[in-house]
């Protein structure tokens, strides 16, 4: 019962990660994020809402504007300064520094709001101390969202960021919600003034706990302070020299100008909410507007967290991305339009207007701008993507907060001389009303801004095709779906429509036909093939009508028969009839083969008898031509019947392309007894390719034959390499397990063809079929089995570093033979330093599963190239890459350091106690399983040459070694170490399968038996 229970709750807990797109090993470190966030943004939400109420009652709004102006610094600063921060202290530390120093200032804000009277240079210190507040409040939340960022990136790797960062964004979304709804109640009990300590306290308290989490994962994060050399400094001046022309440029603009846009709106509506919330006063002062801003926060966070979780995604999958993106602006200038209406109407006041539009405002600038603007910045190449992305949110939205400032004084200004002052309350509506004409008309820019573009994106879309440079997620489909249209009807070069083509196949496979099948007339004849190979892997009966109406025209043999075969697949009741003229001997063999594949699986007895005649005659002609397509046509019919008898001689036909055809007809009509063939044919250079396409089609079917292939030790290592790779283009699920399985039991070559054909794996569905049956502690132990070999290694090289003489020989024999014994091991040394390449090879490529593989890649590049800048620069891209435990140790051993160096540096995984040669050599064979088969034979010819003695377990173990020259290599020692047990076992080998060895063993016999004889 006990054990019930225990399931029971593991399976609830599984269930909620599942809900949540989380993985168990990332939970903690996602729920303490979550948790850093949302404490540090409660805290400032109260200051805001706190420093608001206390600016509009003693100031008033006309005074918002120099906020808004001073805060377009405030946001470069701090960039200068987190910079700076990052250059004298560690990551971890800094990221903690500046959570701290965020809460400082917040318990001394708390004694200048109390100097009312008291002033400097005529300017009270409340207002100083209050001007500071709202600035500090805007520099706050520039640095708890860079400082989450940052933190998090650091924390989870590109993969677990893409599931666990949306989590912890939404800790603001959640802030808003609790903040709101509880700073009433906080005014009430501590006053408004003493909040600022109460926020302290809160980013206090989010400070210990990044702090906990920052020493906890400490290798998340780089030792050493980041400090800019030149060889960076060249990259970012090779940087900023690129610029941005032609296409691109008439994107990039629009795309600037879109999130401009967003932020002068957002002011401007921002502002006259204010403004209307300060006329609005009753004359409870400050604690009124305080109380009145929280609950509208909570009220707007509940409805922010609603769409963020549940509306946003959704929204964009179902309507698109532009549609999406002109939600807001649309919605802005339509509602501003009914406001301006209806206080003039005097159905509503401005007021309400107001609060409508802010709402909205808030709403969606959170949510689905938020969503999109990733989107937005797809079609731009991932070496300058950055840096646009740096000038839109380092530059461009904080210049135009604080030109948005400078405008609204001069609107100020303006609408105070030309409107009449007489009525206050008159006054103060028309202005707003001026505003809010303002803030439609440049909503409604904004709208044309998202048209540009959505047009430029088509086209870039179309040009990242070409290339193959653009990805398959986070795209516009529909987008996507209206460029390949445009593309296609244009005129144009064939390559370019082609990838167009390449391109929806793989984002969109299964509605492909919905694009292609309206222009199938209007295509060229390669692009009507290429389009209904593509329909046929989903055939829709949607699109029949459009194949009928094609395959009346005069088409190319390859195309009709693509038509006829789309027709018969999607027809409910196909005319057999219609297909009987192609049956004659002067239609093309392409066509006759597949009319008569295709009567063979539905038509009547007679009709199936001319089909299979048909077919008969093409596979015994003369010409090479017509056995292939009869042959591929034989792949097409369910049933071979009595063109059975024919593949036995089909499989032994001179021409090659017959026989590769027969390999896939044996896939496609699934004939299990020939299935030896298809695993034969992998072992021939000219059918491997064949053979390894119809395997895959067999699919999980094929399951049992690979693994009882790839895991026979005496095949060669490429045909069991073709195995692996089949398993991977298989992809199912059956097949990830088979390989993550042989992934956690296999050693050296194996091991490295499987995490490389995981890696290759289409979609990343390897990488994450990895992930969720090992997970990321799996992969950690991967790397640690590799890092304990690799001292193995060290152990032996330092051990074996001083054999000069040996055992049994003397220094007049070594000297008179030339120190063979040296030379050999010269051999083992050189074979293990192989093997720690191998090593170290297999970490980066486990790496690959946890981060980007160009940044593992170029780490790797770096490393190997041997010269210390680059070595330098590679070891610190792992540095600032890396979170495993063991990073340090990784680190440490692919730095330049003695092979006693590193092997201290692996104490934690392994402890090194000296041995001697002899024992070391034994210790060696007792790892013989993760020993290459060179590195396992040059030990037991050191182990000969040096007169050393192994055990009788390791010398018969490895006489049965699959790799012939190892059983050379262990005869060779028997001959010296065991004369007398060599005699017993010589006869056992005498039928070798290696020639070499069976004939050393026969050189062997007659050597000893001449001894005997003697």
């Amino acid at each position: 019962m006990e054990n019930f229970q225990i399931s029971g709750s593991a399976g609830v807990r599984q269930g909620v990660l599942r809900s949540l797109n989380l993985r168990s090993e990332e939970v903690e470190r996602t729920v303490l994020m979550f948790v850093v966030y949302t404490l540090t943004s409660v805290g400032l939400i109260w200051l805001e809402l706190s420093t608001v109420g206390l600016f509009l009652d003693e100031f008033g709004a006309d005074k918002m504007p120099w906020i808004y102006i001073a805060s377009a610094f405030i946001g470069s600063g701090l960039g200068f300064v987190y910079s700076w921060l990052q250059k004298i202290l560690p990551l971890r530390r800094t990221v903690v520094v500046v959570l701290a120093m965020m809460s400082i200032p917040l318990f001394l804000f708390r004694f200048g709001i109390g100097y009312e009277n008291t002033q400097i240079a005529g300017v009270s210190i409340a207002f100083i101390t209050i001007f500071l507040m709202w600035l500090w409040v805007e520099a706050c939340y520039v640095l708890n969202d860079l400082n989450t960022s940052i933190t998090s990136n650091q924390l989870f790797n590109i993969r677990e960021i893409k599931r666990t960062y949306p989590l912890v964004s939404s800790g603001y979304l959640v802030a808003g919600v609790v903040s709101g709804f509880s700073l009433p109640v906080l005014l009430y009990v501590v006053g408004l003034k003493n909040v600022t300590l109460i926020s302290g306290l809160m980013v206090a308290t989010g400070s210990v706990l990044l702090y906990y989490l920052t020493e906890k994962y400490s290798q998340a994060f780089p030792e050493t302070a980041h400090w800019t050399d030149d060889d960076e400094d060249d990259d970012q001046e090779e940087f900023t020299a690129r610029k941005v022309t032609g296409p691109l440029q008439k994107y990039a603009v629009p795309l600037v100008s879109f999130f401009i846009l967003a932020e002068v709106v957002y002011v401007l509506v921002d502002f006259q909410f204010y403004s209307q919330l300060e006329y609005q006063n009753p004359g409870d002062g400050a604690s009124w507007i305080a109380s009145f801003l929280g609950i509208y926060e909570g009220i707007q966070g509940l409805f922010q967290v609603a769409t963020q979780w549940f509306a946003s995604s959704r929204l964009v999958e179902r309507i698109g991305v532009f549609v999406t993106a002109m939600i807001l602006p649309a919605g802005i200038a339509i509602l501003g339009v009914l406001t301006i209406g209806a206080s003039l109407g005097q159905l509503v006041s401005v007021f309400i207007g107001l609060i409508l539009l802010r709402f909205l405002d808030e709403l969606l600038h959170y949510t689905l701008l938020e969503t999109v603007s990733p989107v937005l910045f797809q079609p731009i190449p991932d070496n300058i993507r950055s840096g646009i992305q740096t000038l839109v949110n380092g530059v461009g939205e904080p210049l135009s907060t604080g030109v948005t400032g400078v405008g609204i004084l001069i609107m100020l200004w303006v609408t105070g001389t030309i409107l009449p002052q007489q009525d206050i309350d008159v006054f103060h509506d028309q202005q707003s009303l001026i505003f809010i004409g303002a803030i439609v008309i440049l909503a409604l820019v904004w709208v044309f801004v998202v048209w540009l573009i959505r047009s430029q994106y088509v086209g870039l879309l179309v040009k990242s095709a070409e290339r193959g440079r653009l990805g398959v997620t986070d795209v516009d489909l529909k987008a996507l779906k209206r460029a390949v249209v445009e593309t296609l009807q244009k005129p144009g070069g064939e390559d370019e429509k082609r990838s167009c083509i390449e391109l929806l196949t793989q984002i969109d496979p299964k509605n492909v036909g919905e694009v292609l099948a309206p222009i199938l007339d209007s295509l060229s004849p390669g692009l009507q093939r290429q389009s209904l190979e593509t329909m046929l892997q989903h055939p829709n009966p949607a699109y029949l009508e459009a194949v009928r109406a094609l395959s009346q025209q005069s088409l190319p043999p390859e195309v009709l028969a693509l038509a006829l075969r789309y027709i018969w697949l999607t027809e409910a009741e196909p005319n057999i009839e219609s297909l009987r003229p192609y049956l004659q001997p002067t239609v093309d063999p392409v066509v006759r083969g597949t009319a008569a594949a295709l009567i063979m699986r539905r038509g009547d007895r007679l009709q199936k008898a001319e089909a299979t005649n048909t077919l008969r005659q093409m596979l015994t002609h003369k010409q090479e031509r017509e056995r292939v397509m009869g042959t591929r046509a034989l792949g097409e019919a369910d049933y071979l019947q009595g063109l059975r008898l024919y593949i036995p001689n089909l499989l032994q036909d001179e021409s090659l392309r017959v026989r590769c055809a027969l390999l896939d007809v044996i896939s496609s009509t699934h004939s299990e007894e020939y299935y030896p063939s298809l695993l034969r044919g992998l072992g021939y250079k000219s059918t491997r390719e064949a053979a390894l396409q119809a395997i895959v089609k067999l699919h999980n079917d094929a399951i049992p034959l690979l693994v009882y292939l790839a895991e026979d030790i005496h095949k060669s290592d490429l045909v069991r390499l073709q195995a692996w790779t089949a398993l991977g283009q298989i992809g199912t699920n059956e097949a990830i397990d088979i390989l993550v399985s042989n992934l956690m039991t296999t050693w050296g070559t194996t091991r490295r063809n499987i995490l490389r054909i995981l890696l290759k794996m289409p979609s990343e569905a390897g990488i994450e079929g990895v992930l969720d049956r090992i997970g990321r502690s799996g992969l950690e132990t991967l790397i640690e089995q590799e890092l304990m070999f690799i001292g193995q290694i060290y152990a032996a090289l330092v051990d074996l570093s001083g054999v000069t003489t040996y055992g049994n020989f003397s220094d007049r024999e070594a000297n008179s033979t030339g120190a063979p014994g040296n030379d050999t091991a010269q051999l083992l040394q050189r074979a293990l330093a192989g093997l720690e390449a191998d090593a170290k090879d297999r970490c980066f490529l486990l790496m690959k599963f946890l981060y980007p593989l160009d940044t593992v890649q170029a780490a790797a590049f770096n490393i190997a190239s041997g010269q210390p800048s680059l070595l330098a620069r590679g070891l610190e891209i792992l540095d600032n890459t890396v979170d495993i435990a063991r990073k340090r140790s990784l680190i440490n051993l692919l730095d330049q350091h003695s092979e006693r160096e590193k092997l201290s540096n692996l104490s934690e995984l392994m402890v090194y106690k000296p041995l001697a040669p002899s024992d070391r050599l034994r210790r060696l064979l007792e790892l013989r399983h993760f020993l290459s088969d060179w590195a396992l034979a040059c030990c037991f010819h050191l182990a000969r040459e040096a007169r050393w003695s192994l055990t009788a377990q390791q010398t018969l173990v490895c006489l049965q070694h699959p790799t012939g020259f190892v059983r050379e290599a262990v005869l060779a020692y028997l001959k010296i170490a065991s004369p007398r047990a060599l005699v017993e076992l010589l006869p056992r080998l005498q039928n070798d399968p290696d020639n070499l060895v069976s004939a050393q063993v026969g050189e062997m016999m007659a050597e000893l038996g001449a001894g005997g004889k003697r």
